[in-house]
């Protein structure tokens, strides 16, 4: 790992909370992600579920977690699997996890190798009623495949027929959404590195230079500050491509006069950061330009005022709304009788701010969380309006994360980003 070591104590923290959660004489039961082939003889980089890390901290293939609270037998109240180093993979990949180093990591006393799992579920399944299985139901899935942990579901429900099925994603998503203090400190390292990536890229964009060498340097500012790299596809995004919201080509030249809209921000131990921008490709917003900008920036604004504790998701999403509509008016995007046609579902702003404002920050850029919850103090959350406009070949987003207070307004850990008319111009040239 390139990122300095992580105190353990906050993965026993994060344990000790998932289990008070449980019911009684039930095991929990994690696998890590499965590593995945791409040809005969090739592989993509390992990422480590992200449930996996928060419980444990471990950044292996082929990893299994264990908790049993109410298990009879003390040391097997947790119990952390690893693959253990043989030749070949000490020759070809070099030596995995010990068991003291592996203790190390996540404080997990008993660690166990991997060959040995089976026997041990044998003998603890017999004193549990209940398995809790993990699975990714986030509100915002990705493309759905079988998991590692859909085919241990199987072979584990074939085995065990009687014991009943319980699901951990429901107190993860609870757990998760509320950030410990040592949390908020990875994400704003992580925030840091995307400042400094920012401000090295500020003086090479002019007519003519390329979206991939904008994300080039951005990259090496971030592996330069022990950084694995994007916490995300990078979006660099000139001209009309602005207006595609996962543009992901970034191989176009910048042109003069146009904009370049930038969504790209680094990771640090594992913990996302999030961050947009939209620059002048010639250092000079025009006029249209800039009160374009000026109205996503005060909605931004606005909306951070907002997020206070206690406020529900749907009055925030309400009220932003509300505030894009009135800047939509004034910039002549959309008029009276557009506002009076809409309907429930299709208010007339979403024609050119097309997705929401704000959404969890965490081991993941978009963070496991309910959606229909309040507010909560410590929450991690990005906000993050644009307006898109396809006839005039721009489209301009901002965004910050910032966390959630439990009195006042939030604090803003891209604070320090460049984000004004003037500081940006100024920077460029």
């Amino acid at each position: 790992m390139k990122y300095h070591a992580i105190n353990s104590k906050i993965f026993i923290k994060n344990r000790r909370n998932f289990v008070s959660a449980m019911k009684s004489n039930s095991l929990a039961i994690f696998n890590s992600n499965d590593v995945y082939s791409i040809s005969s003889n090739s592989r993509l980089p390992f990422e480590q579920n992200s449930d996996f890390i928060y419980l444990s901290g471990i950044i292996q293939e082929e990893s299994v977690l264990f908790l049993f609270p109410d298990c009879p037998i003390e040391n097997h109240r947790e119990i952390l699997f690893i693959k253990e180093t043989n030749r070949h993979i000490l020759k070809w990949e070099g030596a995995k996890l010990n068991k003291e180093s592996a203790y190390k990591i996540s404080g997990i006393k008993t660690v166990c190798w991997l060959k040995d799992l089976e026997k041990i579920l044998l003998k603890l399944s017999s004193y549990a009623d209940t398995f809790y299985l993990n699975a990714n139901e986030n509100y915002r899935p990705g493309l759905r495949i079988e998991t590692r942990e859909d085919r241990f579901r199987k072979w584990l429900l074939e085995k065990h027929p009687t014991h009943s099925e319980a699901k951990s994603s429901h107190i993860l998503q609870k757990l998760r959404s509320v950030k410990a203090p040592l949390e908020i400190e990875l994400i704003q390292h992580a925030c840091d590195i995307t400042e400094k990536g920012f401000r090295r890229i500020l003086p090479i964009i002019k007519p003519g230079v390329w979206e991939f060498e904008i994300e080039a340097e951005m990259l090496c500012e971030f592996v330069k500050n022990r950084s694995k790299g994007f916490a995300y596809p990078p979006i660099i995004a000139s001209g009309k491509n602005s207006n595609i919201l996962h543009y992901s080509q970034n191989n176009q030249q910048c042109k003069a006069d146009e904009l370049v809209l930038i969504d790209a921000a680094s990771e640090y131990a594992n913990y996302k950061s999030d961050l947009t921008r939209t620059i002048p490709v010639s250092g000079r917003f025009n006029k249209r330009q800039k009160a374009v900008y000026e109205a996503v920036n005060h909605v931004k604004k606005e909306a951070t005022k907002m997020l206070l504790k206690g406020t529900s998701w749907k009055e925030y999403n309400y009220e932003v709304g509300k505030l894009m509509t009135l800047e939509l008016l004034k910039l002549g995007l959309i008029d009276k009788a557009d506002i009076q046609q809409e309907g429930k579902n299709l208010q007339a702003y979403k024609k050119y701010f097309v997705h929401g404002v704000s959404h969890h920050i965490g081991l993941d850029t978009h963070d496991c969380s309910f959606t229909d919850d309040t507010i909560k103090a410590n929450m991690v959350l990005s906000v993050e309006p644009g307006i898109y406009i396809r006839r005039e070949n721009f489209g301009v987003r901002i965004e910050d994360i910032v966390v959630i207070q439990e009195e006042g307004e939030p604090f803003n850990l891209m604070r320090n980003v460049p984000v004004e008319i003037e500081e940006i111009e100024d920077l460029i040239n």
